[in-house]
Order: structure tokens, then C-alpha cells, then sequence
């Protein structure tokens, strides 16, 4: 069987019929589409007469968006599936409706393959019908030159589809500002503007349903706030979070493919209120139950600024069935984030020079976060580990390969009465002074990486696979270069300057101070492999070094039978 890379799916059966069916559909879908799924709704239309099907209008009631919502819900399964709900032929009650477009919209994945429920009466894949649906298809998309069709009913069963409508109304997920009870085929009132907030990290399949009901609701703007700066400081693991202008990128493409006819103004969001409290152009605001208060919150800040109401459009949260005891129950990028934790991010670094029985991995994270720790577990997992810190005492004792070059440049008044460096003493000469910090780096880090060296051949000699240099300065001294992959742990710097002022008995101040005399988390992040995080209980830090140590070793095999 043929898997394209994205597909067309053009549904014929009527929704509430459709709804119980949604699940095989979605799973015959992804089996012949590994990409980009988009999805038209076009109930009650026939690809079985001799006429053209054309596409039409789709009035957009509460059924319309709570069936919009399930279909997302229920493609969460399909994790590797971008499905999208094209939603150019869906109308929202209005004066000024947009007549349909007569021009061939163009889509961000050109369709390879056009696939429907339509069912066809002794249930094989009857080629008229198929042809129908590849001039249907191409006649409102473009799609790619040698388009492929199927007809999706034949994988179910002959019996499954022959169900006759349910007339069933799905479960409610879209609640509007106002207490009147609603219908499921009460039309869904259309606007002029409105807005929607949020992250947008990743975007899933929650942020679609948040996104599309915006989208049916407005019909000449859309002001989309997206969450930066100061907003981002409580999200969980921010510095995994993908950079502003990327999350632009991929929610203006989504955008534009869904309902290409609206004008898409995508702006910072720098606090809780947004433009949605300031621009008096602005109708209505879609929130989820999450952030139901913070847009009760906009409506009395745009009251207290003379400014009318927003008509106010609670979605429900969709719930994650696969979460974990850590997890969120809820489908939601801090738990996509939480899942990229032991994940390779980039590709390794090729090290000729190093030993080839020997992949070295350099683990970092700043003060406080619990990289030591994770250092241990490593070891008891099998790894060799070199600790920096012991090292540089090594390299500092009376003998040792720094002692002589150290005192000769700051003096003999750094020693103690018996002779050895008292690195107290040299740490307030060069702690905030640039100039002496570089003077004793520039002496002390090459000959740590040295005796890290020498600890290498000694991990060959007892036959060890895999070495982790323990070093919090890892990327500041350039050790990079010594190592295959850069592991980060990560940790919240409130977090971190807890745990020093706990072990090591200094002021929140100091502690801070420490913080800010190292790089950041973002920084290390930025140039990492793999990521973890001392956030949670013991035992998920262990889970966590587990799967990285098992995609580790799945990696270094790998390596090693392509180069025979």
C-alpha cells in the first residue's frame, strides 16, 4: 500500500451519522498519510451522479463546531498526522457572509491523495466515483498533478457504514457568554473581529479547535495574541519552548490554509490583557475553560476603559488519555515538552579524534540543578564518569600540573600556611573581574581538559562504551569539542537558588549572584543534544536517565554498524 505524504479527506455523511465513525475514518486515513491531513466537510454531497459536484456553503451551528472539536480530539491518536480542518466553505450566520471563493484555493502541502467516506452501493472502489472526487478535490485545491483516490469505506466492513443517522447530538464542548440554553443546530452568530490568545508552543490539536472556532466566528479579522517575554517565565520547561518567531511561523501557516479569506493580525503577547483589552474594533474573544477568568478579567479592564463587552467563547479542554502520573490530563505542550526530556534534539557531533570504542557525553546544567545527581545515575546505568570539579583539584595541588603556573600569577599571598592554594582566597580575586578570570582560565581549563583526556584512555582501558564528563563550565570552558553530545540538566532558577541556599548555606542573594556569573539554562539549552530535568519526584528523574540511556545506546549501535 502507497503512504503519501499528505493527503485531501473529503467527507460526504452526514455529521451526526459521521460522529460514531470518525475513529476508523481517521485510522484508514493515517495509514495512507504520514504527513499533512486536511479535512473538508461537505455533508450530504453525492460524488455518484453524472453532474459535477460543487462545492457548498456549510451552515456553522453548534453541531458544526462540537464535531470540528471531536474530529480534532479523536486525530490526537495519530500523533504524526498535522490534520486540518479547511474551513473555507463553513459560514457562520451573518449579513455579511463571504460568497464562496471561485478561485482554486492553494494549500501549504499540495494533496498527493484525495480520500472519502462516500459510499458506493456494492462497496468496492468504483472508478467513476473516484474520479468524481479527483475533479471535486481539484477543483477547490490544489493538489498535486498525479493525484491519487480512495474511497476509505471499504476498510470497515460492508456492515459498519450502512448504519442509518444516528441523530445523536454530540456532546457539548463550545459554551457561549450567554446562560440561554443552546441547540445543536442553532446557527453560531458570526462577527466582524475577535480575538484568541495563547502560547501556540507546538501546535497541537487543542490549539486547532481554539484557532478554528475563532476562525468561523470572524469574518474579516482575527487578531491572534501569542505569548512571549515575560509571559513565558511560568511555563514549564520554558527553555524548550520553540522561539517566538517560530511559533509565528507555523500558526500563520495553519492560519492561512484553514480560512485563507480572513486578514490575520498574529502580535505579541506582553500581558495578560493583549490587545484584546485595548482595541476597540474587537467583538468577541475564544478562551478555553483554563483561561475562562483571564477573559472575564479583559472584559472588566475594557469596561473600566470605556469600552463595550466581548462576547465571550469557552472551549473545553481535550483530554490526554495517554498522560502519565507527571503529566497534565489534558492534551497540552508542557506535556509535549515534558516528552522531548532524554529526546536527541540535533544531530551528534562526529569526533574522529576521540577514542572510537569510546562515546563521550558532556553533562552541564546550571548550579543547583541536580546535574551531579543525574552524573551518579549514569554511573549506576554503566557509564565511566569524569568529574571536573575533582579534577581541578587534581590540577591545583602542590604538584599538581596548575600549582605552579597558578601562584606565579596571583602570588604567594593565595596560600595557606602549609602551601596549598586556598581557592577562596584566588575566587574573590577573580569573582567580577574579567580580566583575572580569563588569566586563571586561560591556565587552569586547558589542563583540566588534559587530565580529562587521560581519564578516557583510562575508561578504554576498562573496557567502558560510554564516558560522561561531570562539568557545570562544560560549554563556557569549550569542551564541547570533546564530547559527542552536550546533555543539559534543567532546572527553574527560583528552584535552583532554593537548593544552593539549602546545601550550601549562602544568602538568596549569593545564590544568585552564582546563577548570573554562569550562562542560563536557555544558553545551555540552546547548544544541547539531549535535555533533562530534576523538576519531579526521584523516580522520574530515573525514568528520565533511563530512556535517554536506552535511546543512547540504540544510537551508538547504530553508529557503529554503519561504519562496519
Amino acid at each position: 500500500m502507497a503512504v503519501f505524504r499528505s493527503g485531501l479527506l473529503v467527507l460526504t455523511t452526514p455529521l451526526a451519522s459521521l460522529a460514531p465513525r470518525l475513529a476508523p475514518i481517521l485510522t484508514s486515513a493515517a495509514r495512507l498519510v504520514n504527513h499533512t491531513l486536511y479535512v473538508h466537510l461537505q455533508p450530504g454531497m453525492s460524488l455518484g451522479g453524472p453532474a459535477q459536484p460543487q462545492s457548498s456553503l456549510v451552515q456553522a451551528t453548534f453541531e458544526v463546531l462540537d464535531f470540528i472539536t471531536h474530529l480534532y480530539a479523536g486525530a490526537d491518536v495519530h500523533r504524526h498526522l498535522d490534520v486540518r480542518v479547511l474551513l473555507t466553505n463553513i459560514g457562520a450566520k451573518s449579513a455579511f457572509l463571504p460568497p464562496l471563493p471561485s478561485s482554486v484555493q492553494n494549500l501549504a502541502h499540495p494533496p498527493e491523495v484525495v480520500l472519502t467516506d462516500f459510499q458506493t452501493l456494492d462497496g468496492s472502489q468504483y472508478n467513476p466515483v473516484k474520479q468524481q472526487l479527483e475533479r471535486y478535490a481539484t477543483s477547490c485545491y490544489s493538489c498535486c498533478p498525479q493525484l491519487a483516490s480512495v474511497l476509505l469505506y471499504p476498510d470497515y466492513g460492508p456492515g459498519e457504514l450502512s448504519v442509518e443517522s444516528l441523530d445523536v447530538p454530540l456532546p457539548s464542548t463550545i459554551r457561549p457568554a450567554s446562560p440561554v440554553a443552546r441547540s445543536p443546530k442553532q446557527p453560531v452568530r458570526g462577527y466582524h473581529r475577535g480575538a484568541v490568545g495563547g502560547t501556540f508552543d507546538r501546535l497541537h490539536n487543542a490549539h486547532k479547535v481554539l484557532l478554528s472556532v475563532a476562525c468561523i466566528l470572524a469574518q474579516e479579522q482575527l487578531v491572534v495574541g501569542v505569548a512571549d517575554k515575560d509571559l513565558l517565565k511560568s511555563k514549564l520547561l520554558p527553555e524548550l519552548l520553540q522561539p517566538y518567531t517560530e511559533r509565528v511561523e507555523h500558526l500563520s501557516e495553519f492560519l492561512v490554509d484553514v480560512k485563507p479569506s480572513l486578514t490575520f493580525d498574529i502580535t505579541p503577547l506582553l500581558d495578560p490583557y493583549g490587545p484584546a483589552g485595548s482595541n476597540p474594533s474587537l467583538e468577541f474573544l475564544v478562551v478555553s475553560e483554563e483561561t475562562y477568568r483571564g477573559g472575564m478579567a479583559v472584559n472588566r479592564f475594557r469596561l473600566e476603559n470605556g469600552l463595550e463587552e466581548l462576547a465571550l467563547y469557552q472551549i473545553q479542554l481535550l483530554k490526554d488519555p495517554n498522560h502519565t502520573d507527571n503529566e497534565e490530563d489534558k492534551v497540552s505542550s508542557s506535556t509535549f515538552r515534558q516528552r522531548m526530556l532524554g529526546k536527541l534534539l540535533r544531530p551528534p557531533y562526529k569526533r574522529p579524534e576521540l577514542p572510537t570504542q569510546l562515546y563521550v557525553i558532556g553533562l552541564t546544567g546550571i548550579s543547583g540543578s541536580g546535574k551531579s545527581s543525574v552524573a551518579q545515575r549514569l554511573k549506576g546505568l554503566g557509564a565511566f564518569v569524569i568529574d571536573s570539579d575533582h579534577l581541578g583539584h587534581r590540577a591545583y595541588a602542590p604538584g599538581g600540573p596548575a600549582y605552579q603556573p597558578v601562584v606565579e600569577a596571583f602570588g604567594a599571598d593565595i596560600l595557606h600556611k602549609d602551601g596549598i592554594i586556598n581557592r577562596k582566597v584566588l575566587g574573590s580575586r577573580v569573582f567580577g573581574n574579567k580580566k583575572q578570570l580569563k588569566i586563571l582560565t586561560d591556565i587552569v581549563w586547558p589542563i583540566i581538559a588534559k587530565l580529562a583526556r587521560e581519564e578516557m584512555n583510562q575508561a578504554v582501558a576498562e573496557g567502558k562504551r560510554v564516558c560522561v564528563i561531570d562539568a557545570a563550565l562544560l560549554l563556557e570552558a569549550g569542551w564541547q569539542n570533546m564530547v559527542h553530545e552536550v546533555w543539559t540538566v534543567v532546572i527553574p532558577e527560583t528552584e535552583a537558588i532554593r537548593r544552593i541556599v539549602e546545601r550550601d548555606g549562602l544568602s538568596e542573594a549569593a545564590a544568585q549572584s552564582r546563577l548570573q556569573s554562569q550562562m542560563s539554562g536557555q544558553q545551555l539549552v540552546d547548544q544541547s543534544h539531549v535535555v533533562l530535568s530534576t523538576l519531579w519526584e526521584p523516580p522520574v528523574t530515573q525514568c528520565q536517565v533511563e530512556k535517554a540511556w536506552a535511546l543512547l545506546q540504540k544510537r551508538i549501535s547504530q553508529t557503529r554498524k554503519a561504519h562496519g
